[in-house]
């Protein structure tokens, strides 16, 4: 099986070789619904959206853990490794993920890693130039202009320490109706039931939002610095991708420090490919992707950018590992997968072209009765796709054929057996 899509005659296109250089931005804490290029009406992220229509947006980037230094290691093992023969630069404003890289990095010459602390905040700046954010860029636009390194990555953290975007960017998603947003930078963390206020959560979105749209100003001045370092020939190509999404009130939770299901506010992640030779432009895949394809994919380009071959390919027991997606950029096809297996310390769940099933690894709810339950007498939850994009309206007492089989599946995932359930056979419903 294949997705297929319909650019122009891939004999008239150039070839994938990034011309000046690699720029790699990774963002925690950003949800792929967030943001224009996924179908949000409502915040604005002009540079975002210019980026998605030069390049191929990546519509269901699924995270294999719900644990954001596993998607790191996912996309960031394939790439450092494959780094040896560039000069490469990581700038973050992440200690954890600082001290991770600088211990794991291997490649020569050595990944030079620059921090640019995040700091917790209790009010919001006067300035943009003063926020988390714009450190950060500042430091990674510093890296990029001494025309030094040829893949510079980027690892935003901040999204999840302090909110701290000037008032005027929350006060834009402000109707004259709505009472005041929420004051202050500290990220919330607090269980939505019966009893809360909506205006609350409504509040912290238009706070959040304000807090993306920032981002997006300040990506626009590092994308634009790709054009000024010295001795730069040509475009650079680009990798914007989330790691780790935000619960914002859809399943009970708004903000950090709660219990952290499966959903896709957590794991549905943006991703956005430019390639430098500007082959599938605005074009999207809709096929199931892993961080790990879009490490491997950039472990090829810069391989075949200093002339060495391309990797083998990835043992088809395996999965989780991930496979290069340069043939999209080729022969604008690619092998579809047919699951994306999730495992975290709170659940797992089993997501297909047409499904998303999630099981609780302690239960937060009282479980089914045993008229509507599964054999198991478990909370498994389903929600079809793509038409249930929040995964809002639960059809596993509808759906035993599918529910059941996928749950027994989790319940492996759970016990520690999830690389076996990425293998293991579906069961035909599923499969449809």
């Amino acid at each position: 099986m294949e997705s297929k899509l319909n650019p122009p005659n891939p004999s008239t296109e150039p070839a994938a070789i990034p011309s000046a250089g690699l720029l790699v931005i990774t963002v925690d804490r950003l949800p792929a619904w967030m943001l224009a290029a996924y179908g949000s009406t409502w915040v604005s992220t002009p540079a975002l959206d210019s980026l998605a229509a030069r390049g191929l947006v990546f519509d269901r980037l699924i995270a294999t853990s719900t644990t954001p230094s596993d998607t790191l290691h996912d996309l960031g093992d394939h790439l450092l490794a494959a780094a040896g023969g560039w000069q490469a630069a990581v700038v973050t404003d992440d200690p954890t993920v600082a001290a991770g890289l600088t211990a794991a990095t291997t490649a020569e010459p050595a990944v030079s890693v620059r921090l640019v602390e995040a700091a917790a905040k209790t009010e919001v700046e006067r300035n943009d130039a003063e926020t988390n954010i714009a450190r950060l860029v500042d430091a990674a636009i510093d890296v990029i202009v001494t025309g030094t390194y040829r893949l510079v990555w980027c690892h935003v953290g901040s999204l999840g320490v302090a909110w701290d975007a000037p008032e005027q960017y929350r006060d834009r998603y402000i109707d004259p109706e709505d009472p005041p947003p929420p004051s202050g930078a500290h990220v919330p963390g607090f269980a939505v039931d019966a009893d809360t206020d909506p205006d609350r959560v409504v509040g912290m979105r238009q706070v959040f939002a304000g807090q993306v749209t920032l981002l997006d100003s300040q990506l626009a001045r590092l994308f634009a610095s790709t054009q000024q370092g010295k001795g730069t020939a040509g475009d650079w190509a680009v990798l914007v991708v989330g790691i780790r999404g935000l619960p914002l009130g859809l399943h009970g939770w708004v903000g950090v420090g709660g219990q952290e299901l499966p959903y896709g506010e957590l794991i549905h992640l943006p991703a956005i490919v430019v390639d430098a030779a500007g082959r599938m432009a605005a074009q999207r895949y809709g096929g199931l992707v892993v961080p790990a394809d879009l490490g491997r994919t950039l472990c090829e380009w810069m391989a075949e950018a200093v002339g060495l071959p391309r990797a083998s390919s990835v043992d088809p027991l395996t999965p989780w590992q991930g496979r290069s997606l340069a043939s999209l950029f080729e022969s604008w096809s690619v092998p579809a997968r047919d699951r994306v297996v999730v495992a975290g310390p709170d659940g797992a769940a089993i997501v297909t072209p047409a499904w998303h099933c999630l099981l609780a690894a302690r239960p937060a709810e009282p479980k089914l009765k045993p008229a509507a339950a599964h054999p198991h007498d478990r909370a498994v939850r389903l929600f079809a796709k793509p038409d249930d994009f929040f995964e809002l309206a639960d059809v596993a007492n509808r759906c035993s054929d599918v529910a059941g089989p996928l749950g027994d599946l989790l319940e492996r995932a759970i016990a520690g057996e999830d690389r076996a359930v990425w293998v293991a056979p579906l069961p035909d419903a599923a499969s449809e």
